[in-house]
């Protein structure tokens, strides 16, 4: 599988239909050909990040700073270049100290849906060991559906 026999610009061109139709062997390159380019691409998005970081982080920073935003988008021009750098908020929640709370909020008799967003859900690894009268109970709240199938492609040895 060293040289390539699909070139990308004829991958894009190809309906579904016609790589359906390839032979394994094409089909297997294909794959592993997308699986190289995808690490690739992590691989250099991660350095480019990294670079922009070092050489702009500063100046974000700066802009940060002097908008009295701690997180969102701030923008700022190093020659002819706009710069604009998009902070995010990510934002976690202590579940214990939560639970504790909504505790608080039931025993006062006030409706915790007021105040969080709850959802129950059941590992499925639980669901299955529980006894069948107990799973019964829980049945009609279950719903299984389809996750989206994946596909590896390998050779098996020759004889």
């Amino acid at each position: 599988m060293s040289d390539l026999t699909i070139y990308p610009a004829q991958l894009t061109e190809m309906s579904v239909a016609q790589l359906e139709t390839l032979p394994p062997d094409q089909l297997a390159e294909v794959q592993h050909n997308l699986e190289q380019l995808q690490d690739w691409t992590k691989q250099a998005k991660a350095k480019l990040d990294t670079a922009l970081f070092r050489r702009f982080g500063e100046l974000a920073r700066t802009a940060r700073a002097d908008s009295g935003k701690d997180f969102g988008t701030v923008h700022f021009s190093e020659g002819p270049l706009r710069v604009t750098v998009d902070q995010p908020k990510r934002v976690s929640w202590d579940q214990p100290q939560l639970a504790a709370i909504a505790q608080r909020i039931a025993a006062s008799g006030e409706r915790v849906e007021d105040y969080l967003d709850v959802e129950f859900s059941v590992p499925e690894s639980r669901f299955n060991n529980w006894p069948i009268a107990l799973r019964s109970q829980f049945g009609a709240a279950r719903t299984v559906k389809p996750g989206k199938p994946s596909f590896r492609l390998t050779f098996t040895e020759e004889a």
